[in-house]
């Protein structure tokens, strides 16, 4: 008898550590495929912020409305977050992180689709030229349009041939299901870590994770910078033809190209976790932190308690959905960390969505040039910026006091960083008309109403055309009837000011505000790692739970208290609710406002055929700062 039990629990053993393997094979499955969704999703994440001025020009809209088209992404996730991470939590995760990841993939699909139904795009709309003969409107006395009136062609064009533009509310509503797509893949994806991981090492796999996510951002600015060469409408046009390049105002970038691939890349995604368990492993450490709770409740709650933390099954008898966002609302740590979120994320998403413009605008610099130095300089602090505000939490055990004196320090130490910026402002460029008079001596305090000077008295010229030309004195003229040409050949035009033609239009790029740009790099990169580590810090400190003391025992409520915020049954809930916050008052707000501020900054808009103002052609560098 003795023989067969010991037969037996030997037959058993090898059974038991193969069903153990499986379920952390199982894990660590989960944690690749997740590991990949989150480098999907920053690449449609980026993907979105590096083609915004590209939008902007391609649908001739300004900066505040592409900033809630920006936002459409969060509005998207606002609709679903806080009820996929209450009850996704109850139900299949990897599951319904699959189906998050395959409707993701299809909003980037559908936010790349208006090209494909648009026309042709017409970079020179309030212009009339002649392609074939290089010519454009120059300095004649027999124009009927004055200094400050507007071409009869552009005024008689009416409304009907605009209707493309209201092809931006497409591209709304893709990056709006890109975000309800998106919405159960972080909560979801950290509630299943925080399950099934080892005691102590959620917040190294978060670290690691969000390390490795990184890597979509460097494929998404290397994409951007590619296709921000291309012309927008690549394969489709006879590039010889095209007299701009992407160093002008008016030039747009294959920016469809970058969302399908993040929509293929997304699709991809999804398939694996069709195929994972629903769980890993017995969630043992949740029965030991719901050990304090009970002492709150009655006998019925104690029972419906332990059954959800044992077997982690739905119970209709359980705490209810408003109940729990009660206890979130009263948990006092759990809200000022949620505030602190909300004043971080603020001003980061804000100064994300609109730093390429910034970089294009202040320091002449390309979109492909803006995308290829932040990827090359901010991404690897930001990833090591990730990892290690994960393993320096982990490796000193910091408390919750301790996370939040780390996370202020970092903050501030980021700030210090970016308030160097302030010194790194470029000069206005010297433009005739908007910063300078005419003739290109005394500056302007308002580009309404500049008189013409002797060069131009008498050529009756259209101010809403943009041509831009590039004098001999150093002064960009927005038009070479402005400047006096009067006539063109190929690439010179005769003037009576001495004005070259440059068909090439682009504003001087002179050497010290290169230098001032390479100063920038480099006090944006540290700047950029300490914000990174502040937010893994205030995300880990969200999850911390604190419990009521026992009476007991002691000893096991310091412990614990060391470690939690938000109790076991709520990290899910308290993750949406995050996500909500953040997503309403910085996620949409923020890239609304911080784009009526610097549409503020505007020097000329870009006229359409209706007359109405479009995109924004040039700003005033001192005023963007």
């Amino acid at each position: 008898m003795d023989q067969n039990q010991h037969l037996n629990k030997k037959a058993e053993a090898p059974s038991s550590e193969k069903g153990k393997s499986r379920r952390c094979d199982g894990f660590k499955m989960f944690l690749a495929a997740l590991a990949f969704s989150f480098i999907c999703k920053a690449v449609g994440g980026v993907t979105m912020k590096s083609s915004i001025t590209q939008i902007e020009r391609r649908f001739d809209i300004s900066s505040s409305l592409a900033g809630l088209i920006d936002g459409g992404f969060e509005i998207g996730n606002l609709f679903v977050i806080v009820f996929v991470s209450y009850y996704g939590s109850k139900l299949n995760r990897p599951k319904i992180i699959g189906i998050g990841c395959f409707i993701m993939g299809t909003g980037s699909i559908l936010t790349a689709l208006p090209h494909f139904f648009m026309g042709y795009y017409r970079y020179s709309s309030e212009t009339h030229t002649d392609p074939s003969k290089n010519l454009t409107l120059t300095c004649s006395t027999n124009q009927t349009v004055s200094l400050t009136g507007r071409s009869p062609e552009i005024t008689g064009k009416g409304c009907s041939k605009e209707s493309e533009s209201s092809m931006w509310i497409y591209v709304l509503m893709g990056n709006m299901l890109r975000g309800i797509g998106e919405a159960p893949i972080m909560p979801l994806g950290i509630s299943y870590i925080d399950d099934f991981a080892e005691g102590g090492h959620s917040s190294v796999y978060l670290g690691g994770l969000n390390a490795v996510a990184m890597l979509g951002p460097i494929l998404a600015f290397v994409m951007a910078s590619q296709f921000a060469k291309m012309y927008v409408d690549i394969g489709y046009v006879d590039l010889n033809n095209i007299r701009i390049t992407p160093s002008d105002s008016r030039w747009v970038g294959a920016w469809w190209l970058g969302f399908l691939v993040s929509g293929l890349l997304g699709i991809m995604a999804s398939i694996p976790f069709f195929f994972l368990p629903k769980t890993s492993k017995n969630p043992q450490k949740e029965r030991k932190l719901s050990a304090s709770l009970d002492m709150m409740k009655s006998n019925e709650e104690k029972s419906q308690t332990n059954n959800m933390t044992n077997h982690g099954q739905n119970n209709e008898n359980s705490t209810g959905f408003f109940q729990s966002l009660k206890l979130l609302l009263t948990n006092h740590l759990y809200m000022t960390f949620l505030f602190a979120m909300v004043l971080y994320f603020s001003s980061f998403i804000g100064y994300f969505t609109y730093m390429f413009k910034y970089i294009e605008q202040q320091y002449g610099q390309t979109a492909s040039q803006a995308n290829f130095y932040l990827g090359v300089t901010t991404l690897p602090m930001v990833a090591m910026g990730m990892l290690s505000g994960g393993y320096i939490i982990k490796r000193f055990k910091l408390t919750l006091v301790g996370i939040a004196k780390f996370s202020l320090f970092t903050s501030l130490m980021s700030f210090s960083f970016q308030a160097l910026n302030f010194g790194l402002i470029c000069e206005s460029k010297l433009v005739a008309g908007l910063t300078l008079t005419y003739d290109g001596i005394s500056p302007v305090a308002s580009p309404v109403d500049v008189p013409p000077s002797s060069c131009n008295a008498d050529c009756n010229c259209d101010v809403s055309q943009w041509e831009p030309v590039c004098g001999a004195n150093g002064v960009t003229y927005t038009s070479p009837c402005l400047a006096g040409c009067l006539s063109s050949y190929n690439n010179a035009t005769s003037t009576n000011t001495g004005v070259e033609r440059q068909f090439q239009a682009h504003f001087q790029k002179v050497l010290p505000h290169l230098q001032v740009f390479t100063v920038f790099l480099q006090a944006s990169s540290p700047g950029c790692k300490d914000k990174s580590i502040a937010n893994i810090s205030l995300r880990l400190a969200l999850q911390v739970w604190k419990p009521s003391p026992p009476t007991e025992n002691q000893q096991v409520w310091k412990t614990e208290l060391r470690h939690r915020n938000v109790h076991p049954e709520l990290k899910s809930l308290a993750m949406g609710f995050n996500a909500l916050i953040i997503r309403v008052l910085g996620g949409i707000l923020a890239p609304v406002y911080f784009g009526a501020l610097i549409d503020r900054t505007c020097l000329r808009w870009s006229i359409k055929s209706c007359g109405e103002k479009g995109a924004c052609r040039i700003y005033n560098s001192l005023l963007l700062g």
